[in-house]
């Protein structure tokens, strides 16, 4: 009785925290380590460089009885920087992957994407980008147990349920769309600004026999790097995401310091908050073009009594490179964010 009691709290607070706010649309606390989920305008958008690879990992509530495990990896690189007199065109891709409770309910998607980066003078830039691809779901129903098989004392799998599922996977097509604005006056300022909506042509997404669509999601956000001196460079952020009555809010910054002097090895550290979910303590190292990030994530909800503030950890690893030749015909800097 003891496990039911504790099993049926923790599924009780997860619930109600679920519908007080926050949409599970796959996401990750590092979101400006994950563009391409963020902005589809962030494709081929990359302030230091001209290509980048990552991988994100991320787990989430392990201490409870349906923990999430999402993963990525993608993508993308310029195109045209040698013919595009005042511009640039950006493709890439990513994938994504989330496994989530007793019955692993699993995620996975493709989406490739492109968006076209316009200079406008010569301290700023706008970007128009779509991605569009596969996604499915997935669960194994014999994992799982109904309200209806409630025998007195336990959750018995051998009664039949009445639950009317028709089926148990579903894929449909899903859209994106986002636009960015950069504004970098001097090689010590850049600032940088999107808005995005996730699932454009709202997709049929349902086990049942039902027509339930994903509502679009609407993802807003602002970041910017200041170089505060030779040895720091301070990194603020801001993103906020809505969909039908879920919001997320987070607000926090990381600073860089250049630990060899010459910005080849550098270390990372930072606080983020999500508004009413958690606190967000990062850290990273840079050595040369690689860029490691693990954030750990303290629950500040009403979940905090199940998890005993036990929310997630994230690694985040992006690799940034400049192509060989540089000389491009508009002659502007190949990076325009601050550097050491």
């Amino acid at each position: 009785m003891n496990q039911f009691f504790k099993f049926s709290t923790c599924l009780a607070i997860l619930l109600i925290v679920m519908m007080g706010g926050y949409a599970q649309d796959l996401h990750f606390s590092q979101f400006f380590n994950s563009p391409l989920t963020t902005n589809p305008a962030n494709t081929g958008f990359i302030p230091d460089g001209n290509y980048r690879i990552g991988l994100n990992y991320r787990d989430q509530w392990a201490t409870i009885p349906v923990p999430y495990k999402t993963m990525s990896v993608y993508g993308d690189f310029q195109l045209f920087r040698d013919r595009l007199e005042y511009g640039w065109v950006g493709i890439g891709g990513v994938l994504l992957r989330d496994v989530a409770g007793a019955g692993n309910l699993t995620s996975t998607k493709g989406y490739a994407s492109i968006a076209y980066h316009q200079l406008l003078g010569q301290s700023s830039l706008l970007s128009l980008g779509f991605n569009a691809g596969s996604a499915g779901k997935r669960v194994d129903i014999t994992k799982l147990t109904f309200g209806d098989q409630w025998n007195g004392k336990f959750f018995d799998s051998q009664i039949p349920t009445g639950e009317p599922i028709t089926q148990t996977s579903v894929n449909y097509f899903d859209l994106q769309a986002g636009m960015n604005y950069a504004y970098f006056p001097t090689e010590n300022i850049y600032v940088n600004a999107g808005f995005s909506v996730q699932h454009i042509n709202t997709p049929r997404e349902t086990f049942y026999d039902g027509n339930n669509v994903i509502p679009r999601r609407y993802i807003g956000f602002l970041n910017a790097s200041i170089k505060m001196s030779d040895k720091v460079i301070l990194n603020p952020a801001a993103y906020y995401a809505t969909q039908v009555g879920a919001r997320e809010l987070m607000l926090g910054a990381n600073a860089a310091y250049n630990l060899s002097g010459d910005g080849v090895q550098q270390l990372f550290g930072g606080l983020y908050y999500r508004a009413n979910d958690a606190a967000i303590f990062l850290v990273g190292y840079q050595l040369n073009a690689v860029k490691l990030m693990f954030n750990y994530d303290i629950t500040t909800s009403g979940l905090s009594a199940a998890n005993n503030r036990r929310g997630a950890y994230e690694l985040g690893i992006v690799y940034t490179g400049l192509y060989t030749n540089r000389s491009f015909s508009n002659a502007r800097r190949s990076t325009i964010c601050p550097s050491f």
